[in-house]
């Protein structure tokens, strides 16, 4: 069985990012891996709905030698089991300057901008949005995010955007295909 997923070949070499090609991805929570509402309980508490689609991608693109990034403006137990949850190794909540969280993160890691994806959908993206090498925005995030994405999805914020943007970067780097093929004999051991 072949993947039936395509996406223009422009749109690949560009999410291929600089020759080293890309080696990390960083996601925004609220309006990105959610449909951007919160949910606020009579006792304060937050509630938020992730979607497994997206869940999944991050999983698949860590496997793929892409190092999947949090960076959020908002800090809530909900996105703290999430993160947790996908076993993802590198987030950051609460950061009210993501580009100042982001600089120093990537460093450590040695990626520089040029191999670097970016999913924003507001004002508080764009720094890292304008800086990286290749950017995606859901279909609802504000206007001039949707005017410097390199892709705005066809899904919806919350329902499968950030997987549409985890299969542009894993097509971009040749492996969609092989972790494709390797999901029809078993599977990966863990929920998304």
């Amino acid at each position: 069985m072949k993947p039936s997923l395509s996406f223009p070949p422009e749109l690949l070499l560009k999410a291929q990012g600089s020759g080293l090609g890309l080696k990390a991805a960083i996601f925004d929570v609220d309006g990105v891996l959610t449909d951007g509402r919160i949910y606020i309980g009579e006792q304060g508490e937050s509630f938020k709905a992730f979607s497994t689609l997206d869940g999944h991608g991050l999983k698949l693109l860590a496997q793929a030698g892409i190092t999947p990034i949090i960076i959020t403006g908002r800090d809530s137990p909900a996105v703290r089991r999430r993160v947790a949850d996908l076993g993802l190794q590198h987030a950051v909540y609460g950061a009210k300057d993501k580009l100042a969280v982001a600089t120093p993160l990537l460093a450590q890691l040695g990626v520089s901008w040029d191999q670097v994806a970016a999913m924003g959908d507001d004002w508080p993206d764009l720094p890292l949005l304008t800086r990286a090498g290749f950017a995606c925005a859901p279909p609802q995030a504000h206007a001039e995010v949707l005017a410097v994405a390199h892709h705005v999805t066809r899904a919806a914020a919350g329902h499968g955007a950030a997987r549409e943007c985890c299969d542009i970067l894993l097509m971009a780097c040749g492996r969609y295909g092989e972790l494709f093929a390797g999901h029809l004999d078993t599977l990966d051991g863990g929920p998304a």
